[in-house]
């Protein structure tokens, strides 16, 4: 019993100190836990003591900062990241236009300027997305400005607009307004730099300051820095002076100077204006101007003496209606006095003088009549009237308003014209009447194969009627109308053949028809001038109606050649007056005083003086050959230096040489010496022989006129390396009306040249060789000189 309580005693004291471990651990943890969690709550309650306290810095803060951004003269827009969702804060005073709706805050097109929303969008969008700070000036529709500021701070993007107190504001205005003039000034001067104008700005010492780019180029320098740093002056020293001296800031100088201008010398209108800073000038080139205005001096005194040697009478008024330039021609056809004249009186002044002189036509309404001729200074176009004078004298005026103001006045004689119109007239009248009562029967074809005129006798022979040879009616229609009475082939088809021919060569025929009405008819083919032809039919059925034919026939032809010669004379004396008008006209067209005409009018104004001219040239040959087959033509006599009778006709000949690209070789020896002889005619042959060599040389080739003294006779000859001239055609070339070069003229040139050699006693000869050229020599011996000639 003893044993087990000593045995047991130590077993409970194990077991009750594990568990007093345990309790102890427990508590020592418990003490632990309950020091940790007071230390814990001690510094809890500091922290929060701490929070509390910065919460409310932090709120004290927030709150001085919303009264602060709270103010109505700032708007601030914060993005959080990329966040497309701003934030707004603050506001903007109503009167800078701005909305107050967040909504509507950032459609910055509707209340700001254009230029100033584009550049906020653009400087927002380059923040935002690169992080880049800006400071602009932004201005609203209403006019007032705006300092927007952009940066970036902790990830957050914002913008603040700024409404500008009074300084700030006038500040920005004014940065605006530089920027405006700095950008104005820019374009100005780019634009200066950009024109032909030679500009130039200079300091208040006169030095240059700046220049553009045509004044760099016209005083040759590299660049308008260079020219501005070498101070290269456009302008002399003189000029310089007299711009400073006469410039004043209400008065700029303007004048013409001359300079040099890319190193040649020229005029410059120049414009300088004087400024506080210094001044500005600009230069026109004038030198074209200058030139053109000398060459219309030139031109116009050149047009006056041109007007004053035509023989048609012209007067010219200015805007003012009065009297400007006459010429001696229009002095002369109303005997006004020179002193009154050139007292420039007014049209309607000069048509009372002429009035009261009894001058004038007679009117019944004479102011009805004045005011419809002074209405030309109103018209678009020419007027043109006839009047009948009271001494006889019939004229065509020519009314034309000019482009510049005035009227020119052209009076054109008509009175010979008038008065050989009625002579050709008569002479038509008595043709008509002498072929309608002829025994024969005559007609008159024209090249087309036409019918112009045919007489009783001709129907009557023929069996037709006169509706059925009207004028106008076809060969062809004729011969069907005949074909009853003859119908052989070599009968009206022959006649329409020779009518109708192109041959250069035109022979007349004649022989005899039997008709089945049993006349005897003799026919002659005539032709006439104008390429006209005419037939005639006799009736020989017995022997005395056919003496009496012939008889009347031999009398019909010496009157109709008789007035071919006659109406060719007064036809070739007509046309030269008109021919000599229109050539004038036609260069009168072509000055610059009549107004600038265009490329093609240009063109066809040349085509109507060369026409005209080939036109009176052959007219002329036509007199000349009538004058001489009428035994009229006298030779005017005089010494002629041959020397220069042979340079003269060079001259005259150059055109000719350079439009068939043709060379002139004179071979004569240094002094030729004189001759006595008509200089016009000798010209003339010389002039006829060198076209004629012209046609037939070929272009590039030469003409050899060869000069010699055979004693006291004058011997040339013309030479050319054309085609030559076959032996058949040589003995018809000095026909007229033959030609057979490549430039096809009327073909009188060498019936002209034989024509005046023969007149001076001379002759010529021709020596052609088929493929070698033709050598044409004329020989002119000295004639006397006529007795009133030797007194004078």
């Amino acid at each position: 019993m003893a044993a087990g309580p000593a045995q047991a005693a130590p077993y409970l004291a194990t077991g009750e100190i594990v568990t007093v471990s345990m309790l102890l651990g427990v508590l020592s943890a418990a003490v632990v836990s309950t020091l940790w969690t007071v230390r814990l709550r001690g510094r809890t309650e500091t922290t929060n003591r701490d929070l509390k306290a910065h919460l409310a810095d932090a709120r004290h803060t927030v709150s001085r900062l919303h009264a602060l951004i709270g103010d109505k003269n700032r708007r601030i827009v914060v993005w959080d990241g990329l966040s497309q969702k701003p934030e707004f804060l603050g506001e903007l005073p109503p009167e800078t236009g701005a909305p107050a709706a967040d909504r509507d805050f950032l459609a910055f097109g509707r209340w700001m300027t254009p230029a100033s929303a584009g550049a906020i969008e653009r400087a927002i969008e380059t923040l935002r997305a690169q992080a880049q700070s800006f400071d602009l000036i932004v201005e609203t529709a209403r006019g007032e400005v705006l300092e927007a500021q952009g940066r970036v701070s902790g990830g957050q993007a914002f913008v603040r607009f700024i409404a500008l107190n009074n300084l700030r504001a006038e500040a920005a205005e004014l940065k605006l307004e530089r920027d405006r003039l700095v950008a104005a000034l820019a374009t100005l001067q780019n634009l200066l730099d950009q024109i032909d104008l030679p500009v130039w700005q200079r300091d208040a010492g006169g030095k240059l300051s700046w220049v553009n780019a045509a004044y760099a180029q016209a005083v040759e320098a590299a660049d308008a820095a260079r020219a501005v740093s070498e101070g290269r002056e456009l302008l002399p020293t003189i000029a310089r002076e007299k711009i400073r001296s006469a410039s004043t800031y209400d008065t700029p100088f303007r004048d013409k100077v001359s300079t040099v201008i890319r190193g040649n010398r020229g005029f410059l209108d120049v414009v300088d204006a004087k400024s506080p800073t210094g001044s500005a000038g600009i230069a026109i080139d004038v030198s074209d101007a200058e030139a053109v205005r000398e060459e219309l001096a030139r031109t116009l005194k050149s047009h006056a003496e041109t007007l004053d040697h035509l023989a048609t009478p012209v007067a010219i008024f200015d805007g003012e209606q009065r009297l400007q330039f006459y010429n001696q021609a229009f002095q002369q056809v109303w005997g006004l006095e020179t002193a009154f004249l050139e007292t420039k009186p007014g049209n309607g002044e000069l048509f009372d003088r002429l009035r009261a002189a009894g001058k004038l036509p007679e009117q019944l309404n004479w102011r009805q009549w004045k005011e419809n001729a002074l209405s030309v200074y109103r018209a678009i176009d020419t007027q043109t009237d006839l009047w009948h004078l009271p001494n006889g004298q019939t004229l065509r005026v020519f009314a034309t308003a000019r482009p510049q103001g005035g009227a020119t006045w052209v009076f054109e004689n008509l009175t010979e014209k008038v008065a050989l119109e009625a002579r050709y007239n008569t002479l038509v009248q008595v043709q008509d009447e002498t072929i309608d009562h002829l025994a024969e029967g005559v007609a008159v074809f024209s090249p087309d194969g036409r019918i112009r005129l045919s007489n009783p006798a001709f129907r009557a022979l023929w069996g037709i009627t006169e509706d059925e040879a009207k004028p106008g009616t076809h060969i062809r229609a004729i011969e069907q109308a005949c074909a009853a009475s003859y119908d052989k082939p070599d009968g009206w088809k022959r006649f329409a053949h020779i009518i109708t021919s192109f041959d250069d060569e035109r022979p007349s025929c004649q022989g005899v028809l039997e008709l089945r009405t049993g006349l005897v008819l003799d026919f002659a083919v005539i032709p006439l001038s104008n390429a006209q032809t005419m037939l005639t039919f006799v009736n020989i059925t017995d022997s005395v109606r056919v003496s009496r034919a012939l008889t009347e026939k031999n009398e019909a032809l010496r009157k109709a050649d008789a007035l071919k010669n006659d109406f060719v004379q007064h036809v070739s004396y007509e046309l030269r007056s008109p021919l000599t008008n229109i050539i004038g006209f036609a260069e009168l067209l072509k000055t610059p005083t009549m107004g600038d005409l265009t490329e093609r009018q240009a063109e066809y104004v040349d085509h109507i003086a060369t026409s005209s001219a080939v036109l009176l040239t052959i007219v002329n040959d036509i007199l000349d050959l009538a004058t001489v087959d009428a035994g009229i033509m006298e030779l005017d006599y005089s010494e002629i230096n041959l020397t220069d009778l042979v340079d003269d006709v060079a001259l005259q000949f150059s055109d000719r040489l350079q439009e068939g690209r043709l060379t002139l070789e004179i071979v004569a020896p240094d002094a030729l010496g004189t001759i006595v002889a008509d200089p016009q005619r000798l010209k003339q042959i010389l002039v006829k022989l060198l076209s004629n060599a012209a046609n037939f040389a070929p272009e590039g080739s030469s003409i050899r006129l060869a000069c010699r003294r055979e004693g006291t006779d004058f011997v040339f000859t013309v030479s050319d390396a054309g085609p030559g001239i076959p032996q058949d055609v040589l003995k018809t070339v000095f026909g007229r009306f033959e030609s057979h070069g490549r430039h096809s003229g009327a073909g009188l040139g060498l019936s002209i040249v034989e024509s005046f050699v023969s007149l001076h006693n001379g002759t010529v000869t021709i020596d052609s060789r088929e493929g070698e050229g033709t050598d044409v020599t004329c020989r002119i011996p000295t004639a006397a000189m006529p007795a009133v000639a030797a007194a004078e």
